[in-house]
């Protein structure tokens, strides 16, 4: 393995690891978290990172379902289509040792559709009721399609979920999310779509959940 090629791959690791420690922590004011907004349900929060006008969300809500059947419905991407906001397109890249490649492309209707590639990580662990699930990812994009013409390229996409089981039908969970828009739109055009999309996105995993076809994962 050339040397190259090994600071590349601990690079990305140590990336990885940032990025999954983040999605575990809570939203403590001292990290600079604010309250942003509750609706339906969901709270969020928000802060400014460092040199960028893009603010970087977390969302925490609970789902009626259990923390397997929640997992199942997210990890379910290349059904994305079918029930996730804004979603047309979503399909497996490649899947690697420890993690897999998926490109997705959305349409917000307002404005030309997005797309990117993102290398996403899971793991999970028991608890008392149940099962944990965390997965994060990073873009990914020079592993998926080249930029077509009309469609804008997200360069930047992070994030992530974790799904934490309370009690044995219901879901604590937090989503985690940095992310530009693509194109010129300005930032706070961008920030304000971004915090009605995470609250359209637990709506439609709540409904999903309901889906027949998770009853298995529930068992």
């Amino acid at each position: 393995m050339s040397t190259r090629l090994l600071i590349v791959l601990v690079a990305g690791a140590a990336a990885f690891a940032v990025r999954a420690q983040e999605v575990l922590k809570p939203a403590d004011p001292n990290d600079g978290w604010k309250f942003a907004a509750k609706t339906h349900d969901v709270t969020i929060y928000s802060r400014i990172r460092a040199s960028s006008p893009i603010k970087e969300f977390k969302a925490t809500g609970e789902i009626d379902a259990p923390s397997k059947v929640v997992y199942a419905v997210i990890a379910n991407f290349e059904q994305y289509p079918q029930f996730m906001p804004y979603t047309v397109e979503c399909r497996l890249i490649r899947r690697e040792a420890d993690a897999l490649v998926s490109y997705q492309r959305l349409s917000p209707k307002i404005c030309a559709d997005r797309d990117y590639t993102l290398r996403v990580r899971a793991k999970s662990w028991p608890v008392a009721d149940g099962t944990t699930y965390l997965n994060w990812w990073t873009p990914a994009n020079e592993l998926g399609p080249a930029e077509k013409p009309g469609v804008v390229r997200v360069k930047i996409c992070e994030g992530g979920w974790l799904i934490e089981p309370q009690g044995r039908d219901k879901t604590h969970a937090t989503y985690s999310v940095y992310t530009d828009t693509g194109g010129l739109i300005p930032s706070f055009l961008a920030n304000q779509a971004s915090q009605v999309g995470i609250s359209r996105l637990f709506e439609a995993i709540r409904k999903q959940v309901k889906n027949p076809q998770y009853s298995v994962a529930g068992d």
